[in-house]
C-alpha cells in the first residue's frame, strides 16, 4: 500500500553554518579538555606571535575556542537562537563570510591594542549577530530606533564595562562585533538610491 498521506515529523539541518560552527566549537571545546589547554594555545585562540602559518589560523579559529563549558553555553545559546534567522535572511554563504570577517578583525584588534592579552570565544560573533538582527528591520533610508537602542545598550555598555570591569571578558571583542554588525547591517539592508 502506498504511503500518500502519510506525515510525519523529521528533523531539518536548518541552518548549515550555525549549527556547524557550534559543532566544531563543541570538538574544540573536547579538544582543548583532553589535550589539557593545547588546543587553544595553538589553534583557538588569538595572541601576538610570530606570523606562521598557526598565526592565520588562530585569526579565524579563536572564535571556536572556549575556555569552559560555562563560556561555551553562553555563547552557544545566543548564537543557536539568532544565528538560524540571520542565515535565512541573509543565506549561508554570506553569514559565513560575515563571521570570518568579524573573527579576523576582532582579533586584529586585539592583538595591536591588546598585546599581553590572549582573546578565544564567539562573544564578538555573538554581539555582531545582535546588532545586525537589529539591523535587518532597515526599511528604505530609515534606520530603527531599536538598531540605535540596541547599540547604546550592547555596545556601549561593553565599552563602560571595559572601563570597570576586572575580569578575563574581553570587552573589546564584544565592541568589535557589535561594530561590524552595524556596519553588516546598514551596508546590507540600507537604501542607498538617491542619497
Amino acid at each position: 500500500m502506498a504511503d500518500g498521506g502519510k506525515k510525519g515529523i523529521s528533523l531539518g539541518f536548518n541552518s548549515p553554518v550555525v549549527l556547524g560552527f557550534a559543532l566544531i566549537s563543541l570538538v574544540a571545546l573536547f579538544l582543548n579538555e583532553i589535550s589539557n589547554g593545547l588546543t587553544n594555545t595553538m589553534v583557538f585562540s588569538v595572541y601576538r606571535s610570530e606570523i606562521s602559518p598557526l598565526f592565520f589560523v588562530r585569526l579565524f579559529g579563536h572564535v571556536l575556542g572556549h575556555t569552559d563549558w560555562k563560556h561555551f553555553y553562553s555563547n552557544m545559546m545566543f548564537f543557536l537562537l539568532i544565528g538560524p534567522i540571520l542565515e535565512e535572511k541573509y543565506g549561508s554563504l554570506d553569514l559565513a563570510v560575515l563571521m570570518c570577517i568579524t573573527a579576523v578583525v576582532s582579533g586584529i584588534v586585539n592583538i595591536i591594542f591588546m598585546p599581553t592579552t590572549v582573546l578565544l570565544g564567539s562573544s564578538g560573533i555573538v554581539y555582531m549577530m545582535v546588532v545586525l538582527l537589529s539591523a535587518s528591520s532597515i526599511k528604505g533610508k530609515k534606520i530603527p530606533l531599536t538598531l540605535i537602542l540596541i547599540l547604546f545598550m550592547y555596545v556601549g555598555g561593553e565599552v563602560v564595562n571595559g572601563f570597570e570591569a576586572q575580569d578575563t571578558i574581553s570587552q573589546l571583542s564584544h565592541v568589535i562585533g557589535g561594530i561590524c554588525g552595524a556596519i553588516f547591517g546598514i551596508v546590507l539592508n540600507l537604501d542607498t538610491k538617491d542619497l
